[in-house]
């Protein structure tokens, strides 16, 4: 979990930093100075024992099963492939190493880290075609000024030389970000649609940046546990929302008047 969700659900809850201290068994000083953005870098099993007060049973279930600390996956040492040649990381990359790759190697640069990503499979492609066809249809019929985009869209997404990621699909409203290579800034919507490679980056790794970078929604597309995890971040009421594959589900940006419907679109999935 991110700081800023736990924030989220201490609020839900009503919890004052003296009461979670209490619970939770975490210093009232330690929980003050993580709440109040002090400690960057809390430790995993203060997080832990937050967690377990803050959070309803059943999301604590799920979060332990699919989540991990993003804190410490950005600390550990990760590789990428470049055919035979599988090289160490041992400093921060920059958007020049990232532009000096080969073009067949596809990674995504996440604060000086490279992740390495695979071929996505023909169901995932569907998935993310069928929702961005859906937001164009949607938002030429509404003479909008937003703009949806698919994979690959390369969004330097913190606006500095250490992040360039690649989501699935993605909308921007504001043009200003819109450049000739790439989107420079967080888009408003974006939808990722998990595969093995990619499911623990993307469901801790790459909320957390997402929501610190000041994306408005965020979807996880889960093909193997037949869930859409919906992350209204602009919305303390209804935070995240958790649909199945046969399920309506309204895109909160356009005030819910676009709904995507996921049964129609599982239709058009050959093999999963």
């Amino acid at each position: 979990m991110t700081i800023a969700q736990l924030q989220y659900y201490r609020k839900k809850n009503g919890y004052s930093y003296g009461k979670l201290a209490e619970l939770s068994g975490v210093p009232l000083g330690t929980v003050q100075k993580i709440f109040g953005g002090i400690t960057k870098e809390p430790r995993y099993d203060t997080l832990q024992a937050l967690e377990k007060v803050l959070l309803p049973e059943e999301k604590v279930n799920y979060l332990e099963e699919d989540h991990e600390d993003p804190l410490n996956m950005v600390r550990e040492q990760h590789f990428y492939n470049a055919g035979n040649n599988v090289k160490k990381q041992k400093e921060l990359y920059t958007l020049e190493d990232y532009y000096a790759l080969p073009d067949e190697m596809r990674v995504e640069l996440i604060d000086g880290v490279f992740f390495e990503m695979t071929a996505p499979r023909t169901s995932h492609q569907t998935i993310a075609m069928e929702i961005c066809m859906a937001l164009s249809i949607f938002i030429r019929s509404k003479d909008g000024e937003c703009v949806p985009f698919a994979a690959p869209t390369d969004v330097q997404l913190d606006c500095d030389e250490y992040t360039m990621v690649e989501p699935d699909v993605l909308v921007v409203c504001d043009r200003k970000k819109i450049t000739g290579p790439c989107i420079v800034g967080a888009p408003d919507f974006i939808v990722e649609v998990l595969s093995k490679s990619t499911r623990k980056k993307d469901m801790s790794l790459k909320l957390s940046k997402y929501t610190n970078a000041g994306v408005r929604e965020y979807w996880m597309v889960d093909l193997d546990k037949e869930r859409i995890l919906v992350y209204n971040l602009e919305n303390e009421d209804s935070f995240l929302t958790i649909y199945g594959l046969e399920d309506q589900i309204p895109v909160h940006i356009f005030n819910d008047e676009l709904v995507i419907d996921f049964a129609e679109i599982m239709k058009r999935i050959v093999v999963r």
